[in-house]
């Protein structure tokens, strides 16, 4: 006979996603709700898969105009030229000014692709009711969540950017279609981490006690 580990759902006490307040559940209830904050409560995440699926792919989709169009365009005495994401970063490394393109780099290219490339091995991986390390796993997705904030970066630039040359009224700076799609791909797969529910991962390993 197998022992059944201690879970909270099974001894009648679910989570409150908004407060994360442990409340005890009556058996017989058909739409409990938080004691504390009145929002309701389940033992996991609605649809949590197909949003996040949803919400992945639509990053993926919205990632490849935001490298191929131009994130801003500088224009001095009436001409200026577009510059991608690439492009910024390659002109910085010209310029010498290797820490800025090495920042812009990590936070605008590298970040938005791992942060991809973890959803969808965390998707697949309870997809497929995968038992491979639970625990690591669990840990990617709050690392995930967690620096996915930070490729705005970016963003930021081109906002100081803008905000400094119209103050000295020497340039312009234009925000182009990549900026917008960029932020996209950055706010998407935020929302896609916060849809995404970590407990889904460890479900492969309770079943095998059941």
């Amino acid at each position: 006979m197998k022992n059944h580990p201690i879970i909270a759902a099974r001894s009648g006490y679910l989570l409150c996603h908004t407060c994360h307040l442990l409340s005890r559940v009556e058996t017989n209830s058909p739409h409990p709700c938080c004691p504390r904050c009145n929002s309701r409560l389940h033992s996991r995440k609605t649809d949590s898969l197909a949003r996040t699926w949803a919400l992945t792919l639509t990053a993926y989709i919205l990632y490849i105009p935001a490298n191929l169009l131009p994130i801003m365009t500088v224009i001095m005495s009436g001409r200026g030229e577009p510059d991608t994401i690439f492009s910024g970063v390659k002109s910085l490394v010209l310029g010498g000014m290797w820490p800025l393109a090495l920042l812009i780099f990590f936070a605008s290219i590298t970040v938005p692709v791992l942060k991809l490339l973890a959803l969808t091995y965390l998707l697949l991986s309870v997809q497929f009711k995968s038992h491979w390390r639970p625990r690591e796993r669990t840990i990617l997705y709050r690392i995930t969540e967690c620096v996915g904030r930070w490729s705005m970066i970016d963003i930021f630039v081109i906002a100081i950017l803008v905000a400094l040359v119209k103050l000295g009224a020497l340039a312009t700076i234009e925000a182009g279609a990549g900026a917008v799609a960029f932020g996209g791909v950055v706010v998407i797969t935020m929302f896609a981490a916060m849809n995404f529910d970590p407990r889904l991962i460890w479900d492969a390993m309770e079943n095998d006690h059941d």
